[in-house]
């Protein structure tokens, strides 16, 4: 990767974005391309700015969060998705993971935090809050229909893939997973081409949350 990170801000309150836009533009490597006070004007953004990430506030007059989300993700060459939001375990939170979010935050996290999770989705890796993801984990493996599901789903991969999935449903980079299992970087990222094709996912996050779903973490 080459470049600054370029992210977009999306939230109704202009002072939150004007925050999150100071702290951003301070931090080495991250550059604010565009602002919006709604998911509605997200695309024209993505239309008029080469993006990496976006930073999603939920609750938003118009086009909510979970609906822009969705709408960032349909997109050729998406960029990655944060979810910034200040309900630690409201049921659209995971609505909005399912939908493609590969970040979850409270707007109360440190900004050196933010940063890092700008970071590393971009890198391809999750970062989900760890004060609330066992909440919204246990509320979603609880649910027996998303378990019978998610088996079900997990049972197409072949055993390798099956095995790469349950390492990054641990949190495993690519490279981690490589050594744990013996293969190169390149291969594990081959096996994830596979996965994300089979369970219909498009990216880390959701293979992790079907893990969950499955209880095989």
């Amino acid at each position: 990767m080459s470049g600054p990170v370029r992210v977009v801000i999306v939230d109704d309150d202009a002072l939150v974005r004007a925050g999150l836009a100071m702290m951003l533009d301070g931090a080495a490597g991250i550059t604010v391309v565009g602002e919006a006070g709604e998911g509605g004007a997200v695309p024209g953004l993505l239309d008029r700015h080469a993006v990496d990430v976006v930073l999603m506030d939920l609750r938003m007059p118009g086009v909510d969060g979970i609906a822009a989300t969705r709408r960032v993700r349909a997109r050729p060459r998406a960029p990655e998705v944060i979810v910034l939001t200040t309900f630690d375990a409201d049921e659209h939170v995971i609505r909005a993971l399912r939908a493609g979010a590969s970040g979850f935050l409270l707007k109360d996290t440190p900004p050196a935090r933010i940063v890092e999770a700008i970071r590393q989705v971009h890198a391809g890796e999750p970062f989900l809050s760890p004060a609330v993801t066992r909440r919204l984990m246990a509320r979603v493996v609880a649910d027996s229909g998303a378990y019978e599901r998610a088996r079900a789903a997990l049972a197409k991969l072949t055993p390798r893939e099956y095995d790469v999935a349950a390492a990054v449903a641990a949190g495993r980079s690519n490279a981690e997973i490589g050594t744990m299992l013996g293969m190169t970087v390149a291969t594990v990222k081959a096996h994830l081409t596979h996965i994300f094709a089979k369970l219909d996912v498009d990216n880390r996050t959701q293979i992790a949350m079907l893990a969950h779903d499955a209880g095989l973490v």
